[in-house]
């Protein structure tokens, strides 16, 4: 349950990074779809911090093989993400971008779980 909380805490992090950023962007200019790059750019380095220093707990790896496992799962995630987003976006263009965001997050957040708790974090 401990693991959970602190997953979630990191996401929910993460989102409003993500979001805010996003938003933020889109409104200097470089549109929805390239404001997203950053954002989750920096979202993901933030989950990093918090899963690995309260979620999971370092892993036996060295730090540069569990940063390439977080990454590698990470970037796959973001794909996922970004897919879903650009996919709500194409499809429903009356939709707001954050609403896009909350979808694609949630999707890519039960991937991230079992990859990072499987794959970069195992015991």
């Amino acid at each position: 349950m401990k693991r959970l909380f602190w997953f979630l805490i990191a996401g929910g992090g993460g989102f409003l990074i993500d979001a805010g950023l996003t938003q933020a962007l889109i409104v200097l200019g470089p549109g929805p779809f390239a404001a997203r790059v950053p954002a989750i750019a920096a979202a993901m380095g933030f989950t990093w911090f918090v899963n690995r220093s309260r979620t999971f707990g370092r892993s036996r790896h060295s730090f540069a093989a569990e940063g390439f496992r977080y990454w590698a799962v990470g970037i796959t995630s973001a794909l996922l993400n970004y897919a879903i987003y650009s996919a709500l976006m194409y499809r429903a263009p009356f939709l707001q971008p954050v609403v896009a965001v909350t979808f694609a997050s949630l999707a890519a957040m039960a991937y991230s779980f079992f990859g990072y708790s499987r794959f970069v974090f195992r015991r």
